[in-house]
């Protein structure tokens, strides 16, 4: 579930080919893309998204996809035959250097289940895909704090948000992990409350971050933005309006990912 308007931003369609991947934690492999359309991108900032097609096929081809992603989009992304066809899955753009025309998504990596984590594990320099911008999801409303409530998936959002946020911001970012190593740097608001939680081996998303979420004081002046695994978004919005009197048009939220399914962040 998710309340984030899909705004179909600007830039549109934009090719462009893997530089490098390196992997920057334990669990997190950063995909770095370069030339191409880059210099056309809208940069946004904050949790900045995009549709990413990968090649999954010898015969995936990038030419005929749609410039949107809408409804129409989609069902014409449907009619291309299969074997040429690439992989989709909604990523959030981790750093982008306009200059260089360089851009940085970061993976998750599970092992060999799944497409795209394993996808970045071998990918190679040159090779093509294509983005399909969106735009962001953090839509602040005035509000005295903020907020930021995510899991490993979200982490790329969570830290982008941070990083661009006013520098007078004030608020709490709760960020859960399954493996402490994960960490990266956080580039914050002197005013912004930054919590690593690590939930207990084999304990669902949100084991750790729903009780730190609780345990907190908060106001009900607030806009909050909690993303990652399906119930832990959705059950961070149903506590923050529900039990604290946050309004529901001051609570953003994304499932981007259901527990027992692939991940994309």
């Amino acid at each position: 579930m998710s309340n984030i308007s899909v705004t179909h931003a600007e830039s549109g369609l934009v090719h462009t080919t893997v530089l490098r991947a390196e992997r920057v934690t334990p669990n997190m492999i950063r995909v770095t893309f370069s030339g191409g359309d880059l210099a056309h991108l809208a940069y946004r900032g904050f949790d900045h998204w995009v549709r990413l097609a990968i090649p999954v096929h010898a015969g995936d081809r990038f030419d005929n996809l749609p410039e949107r992603f809408g409804l129409g989009g989609y069902l014409r992304y449907l009619r291309l035959p299969k074997g040429t066809r690439p992989v989709i899955r909604n990523y959030t753009i981790r750093h982008f250097r306009g200059e260089a025309e360089e851009l940085d998504i970061d993976f998750l990596d599970h092992g060999p289940g799944g497409v795209a984590g394993p996808w970045a594990a071998s990918v190679r320099p040159g090779t093509e895909v294509a983005l399909i911008d969106q735009g962001c999801g953090w839509q602040p409303r005035s509000a005295s704090r903020s907020l930021i409530v995510a899991d490993e998936s979200g982490l790329p959002a969570a830290l982008g948000i941070l990083r661009d946020l006013p520098r007078d911001a004030t608020g709490d970012a709760l960020i859960e992990l399954f493996d402490e190593r994960d960490r990266q740097h956080v580039d914050a608001p002197a005013g912004m409350t930054v919590h690593w939680l690590t939930r207990e081996p084999h304990a669902v998303p949100g084991a750790a971050a729903l009780p730190a979420l609780r345990a907190l004081a908060l106001p009900t002046d607030l806009y909050a933005f909690t993303v990652g695994e399906s119930a832990l978004a959705t059950g961070a919005r149903r506590h923050l309006v529900s039990e604290r009197g946050v309004a529901k048009s001051h609570v953003t939220f994304s499932g981007y990912w259901r527990l027992g399914r692939a991940a994309h962040s």
